[in-house]
């Protein structure tokens, strides 16, 4: 871990981003630290700012350039020079050597290429953070691409996350950062990450997204051929298409921008409520438009290793949550936090409702080009640090890739109205859980356990009535041991008050004589103390 944070620090030396941060923003005594660091001592070298943190992010490895990839799609926080050069981050990372691909590919899939393939190209069409793709062709003449995951990369990714989980739990320890839950979000991220080492589970994910979207002029999703797919291995159909970030080649071929990115936002609701299982990566890299058809474009989706699903009752939180926000019902949204234990039982609903108000009521209403989800989010986790509100770890997939559609957008159609696009899609989709027909549709999917549990019902029933009438003879027995102990205990204090006034009686007898000896010669204020203490021991 110390060997490969050296290696952090080095690569953020020999790049020199300290010169990325806006030291003006900075308290003073921040920028005093940076501008007497050692640092500056490194010479910058002519190479520009968005070259440097491209390349420094490729040293660092996956995790790294994948935080470069989000970074991309938010062109909006960033300059353009470090936008262009971290957009190539989706499919330029620098590739490994095509013999080290080709012998991982006989070794996975126990053949050699001849027999696996017509043809194998030895130079990769794209190259990713965690794979690259090589074009083949297969022997019954269909074209395919061959994914392979990069060699070693295991390691490097493991010593990451041990950093990342150090981090996290020194932030756990401060009060205010404990609520984002960072150890919790981190174990997420370190179960996500490493699925997508895994091509079997990629593929299987593709096979699901395609199966939901099968016949759907929205989302076409390439099939995977299972016989040549393995662990660091996948097979896939090859397909054709404009990448969705170069507007300029949709554009030329007539694609109507608008209708595009209209049905961008519809495929990752549809995905979000209708099947509960989405595309949690989607970046521009992995998502191309057909040739066919720019009037009416349909989308091409690749690279399924990061999928997302949420829970009934965290879908349903988040669909009321979404239309109480198109509705501007801020005191709803309060509420619905409230009722999910998202903030405390305690909160105070109409406060909440208010600080809510003043964040999200600018941004209703308006086109997406002045809508930035980046500031309402900061907003909402500055609001959240009144009302101690924690961060969700499985709602973490679903706040990227919403980030994701939003740069989408914008880089698409810059006028789009994503609540109006989405609002009757919500409402259709409460409509349907809700009414008749999602009550029907709950019984025909619960009918297999009802029927099998029908002829049960009986015997459960007689059970039931039994383990209550034992209960019921349990706490009456329960009760008649509470009155004899309590009976006994009455008994055997009247039993020492007797006792204590027979010891004190006889004591007197005995003492009778010589204490009325005594008295005898006693003046009347000691007769009349020593009178007063005895009554006072007999009273005790």
């Amino acid at each position: 871990m110390i060997l490969r944070l050296t290696r952090i620090v080095w690569v953020v030396t020999r790049y020199r981003l300290d010169t990325l941060l806006p030291l003006e923003r900075m308290p003073w005594w921040l920028r005093g630290l940076f501008m007497l660091s050692p640092l500056r001592l490194v010479p910058i070298g002519e190479r520009p700012r968005g070259l440097r943190l491209r390349l420094a992010l490729e040293s660092l490895g996956p995790i790294f350039v994948k935080f470069g990839q989000m970074l991309s799609t938010r062109r909006d926080l960033l300059p353009e020079d470090i936008a262009d050069e971290l957009q190539r981050l989706q499919d330029q990372v620098p590739p490994f050597p095509g013999h080290q691909a080709m012998a991982l590919v006989e070794e996975e899939l126990a053949m050699s290429l001849e027999d696996a393939f017509a043809s194998f190209e030895p130079d990769p069409l794209a190259s990713a953070s965690v794979a690259q793709v090589h074009a083949a062709r297969l022997h019954g003449g269909e074209t395919v691409v061959v994914k392979i995951i990069r060699p070693g990369i295991e390691r490097v990714m493991r010593q990451d996350m041990a950093l990342m989980y150090r981090f996290a739990s020194v932030l756990a320890r401060v009060p205010e950062a404990r609520r984002l839950r960072p150890v919790e979000v981190v174990r997420d991220y370190e179960a996500t990450l490493f699925d997508e080492l895994d091509l079997t589970k990629e593929a299987a994910n593709t096979s699901q997204l395609k199966r939901n979207f099968k016949g759907s002029p929205l989302l076409y999703v390439p099939a995977i051929h299972w016989g040549l797919t393995r662990r660091r291995v996948m097979v896939q159909e090859r397909i054709y298409g404009v990448p969705v970030a170069d507007t300029a080649a949709l554009l030329a071929q007539g694609t109507n921008l608008k209708k595009l990115a209209e049905r961008g936002v519809e495929i990752f609701f549809t995905q979000v409520f209708r099947d509960n299982f989405f595309h949690a990566d989607m970046h521009p890299g992995n998502i191309f438009v057909s040739f066919e058809h720019p009037h009416d474009p349909q989308y091409i989706a690749i690279d399924c290793g990061i999928v997302g699903s949420l829970t009934r009752e965290d879908q349903d939180y988040l669909a009321r949550n979404l239309l109480a926000f198109f509705h501007q019902d801020y005191y709803e949204v309060a509420a619905l936090h409230i009722e999910s234990g998202w903030v405390g039982e305690d909160t105070r609903a109409n406060e909440f409702a208010a600080a809510i108000r003043t964040v999200c009521e600018p941004i209703l209403e308006k086109p997406l080009k002045d809508i930035s989800f980046g500031q309402v989010l900061l907003g909402l986790f500055q609001t959240a640090r009144r009302f101690n509100m924690e961060v969700q770890p499985q709602l973490v997939l679903l706040q990227k890739t919403l980030l994701n559609i939003e740069g989408l957008g914008r880089q698409l159609y810059p006028d789009l109205d994503l609540w109006s696009t989405a609002k009757p899609f919500l409402e259709r989709w409460m409509k349907e859980r809700a009414g008749i027909g999602g009550l029907w549709e709950s019984l025909k999917r619960q009918a297999p356990e009802l029927s099998r549990q029908l002829p049960e019902l009986p015997v459960l029933a007689h059970q039931v009535l039994n383990r209550a009438e034992l209960e019921h003879r349990q706490r009456r027995h329960q009760a008649d041991a509470m009155g004899n102990i309590s009976r006994q205990l009455n008994q055997r204090g009247r039993s020492q008050r007797r006792l204590r006034l027979g010891l004190l009686l006889l004591v007197a007898a005995l003492a009778w004589q010589p204490v009325t000896e005594w008295a005898a010669g006693q003046p009347w204020p000691a007769l009349a103390a020593a009178a007063l203490g005895a009554l006072l021991l007999a009273w005790h």
